[in-house]
């Protein structure tokens, strides 16, 4: 089928034949359901379709050659921090979902994507993450009155569905090292000690540590390792989302993101293996130390081997909002498929204080009371 009539098919397909309208994605399903009439479409995709990861090499070799699959889409890129997403349909005024700013929809350019391998459909509502929200901030110290209470009064309307692109590293890793083994013994050492004016002679055991020079090899399996293709959701904070349940997993459809918007990578697949390595670099690590034995050890040298070198180009479904508190921009992101929540947070330094207060005022209540007794 080709490029043109696949989209047309896939357009076809999001229009509801009762009542004309667009049919959207219903989470945790598998079906597009009509906000108008309830309609609901099935999508029917290849049963026990195994999860694949396409070869390193190759992948980077289509795209030098531009043989890569493609789509065309509508992308809307902020002007304040630079993030790029699909635009929803029949938009005339909308704000960006990572730093709250105002879109220029006048903007709105007509571009060729990367068509994703694989997509995770969203599973959680966007009231229910509303909720995962408040209950995280609930929990939160030195959070200041005022936000809570906005938050709490705050409607699921601020939150926008987005899937975020991801590369997903397969390797099988083969590491040569040298380094030291530190094994402990102990010596008998003796001292003297004034006690009750007196000088006693007394014994004890001191550690020391003989070193040993130590080399070979370790093997390690990696699987999904995960890099967020977008600075507008930074590494640290898509890694606290993780896991994801990547065995749900469906072969890229673009019914699934009827409703949402996608954010197009930024980071391209040379870069994400650049910090996916630096990902598995401490687990290597370990690895070698757990080799090495003994009491303590010391890596001097070691070269690694990424051997059947694979990736996936992957869509995670996010809800996020960008909120504004006294002219700063904070974010707070729910992973779509778990529930799992992180975010930036604002401190009341009026309720530190009364805090750092309270400690103080403890301390001298205690040490008068000592000094009375």
């Amino acid at each position: 089928m080709s490029f043109e009539e696949k989209t047309s098919e896939t357009v076809q397909s999001l229009k509801c034949q009762n009542c004309g309208a667009v049919l959207h994605y219903a989470p945790g399903t598998n079906s597009l359901k009509c906000e108008y009439c309830g309609t609901v479409n099935e999508i029917e995709h290849e049963a026990d379709l195994a999860i694949r990861a396409i070869d390193y090499k190759e992948f980077i070799a289509a795209q030098e050659a531009h043989t890569s699959a493609t789509q065309e889409a509508q992308i809307v890129k902020c002007t304040n921090c630079g993030a790029s997403t699909t635009l929803l349909p029949n938009i005339t005024a909308d704000s960006c979902a990572f730093c709250a700013s105002p879109l220029v929809i006048d903007h709105v350019q007509t571009t060729t994507m990367l068509e994703p391998h694989y997509v995770l459909p969203f599973v959680v509502k966007d009231n229910e993450a509303l909720q995962y929200f408040r209950n995280w901030m609930s929990k939160l110290w030195f959070a200041p009155s005022d936000l809570v209470k906005k938050v709490k009064d705050g409607s699921s309307q601020q939150l926008k569905g987005v899937y975020i692109p991801h590369w997903s590293y397969d390797a099988d890793t083969d590491t040569s090292y040298s380094g030291q083994r530190g094994e402990y013994y102990y010596t008998t050492e003796t001292y003297t000690e004034t006690v009750n004016g007196r000088e006693e002679t007394r014994t004890r055991q001191v550690r020391h540590t003989a070193w040993y020079p130590a080399s070979g090899r370790v093997n390690n399996e990696f699987r999904d390792v995960l890099v967020s293709a977008s600075p507008s959701l930074p590494q640290k904070m898509a890694i606290i989302l993780e896991p994801w349940k990547l065995e749900e997993l469906k072969k890229y459809d673009g019914r699934y993101l009827s409703g949402f918007r996608a954010e197009i990578y930024q980071t391209n697949a040379e870069q994400g293996l650049v910090q996916a390595q630096r990902r598995m670099d401490p687990i290597i690590r370990d690895e070698i130390c757990a080799d090495i034995g003994g009491d303590e050890q010391v890596i001097d040298d070691y070269d690694i081997t990424y051997d059947t070198l694979a990736l996936k180009y992957l869509l995670l479904p996010v809800w996020i909002s960008a909120y504004k508190y006294n002219d700063k921009v904070y974010h707070f992101v729910v992973n779509a498929c778990t529930g799992e929540v992180t975010g930036d947070r604002p401190y009341s330094w009026v309720k530190i204080a009364g805090l750092v207060i309270s400690i103080i005022l403890a301390i001298i209540i205690i040490w008068q009371l000592a000094s009375q007794q």
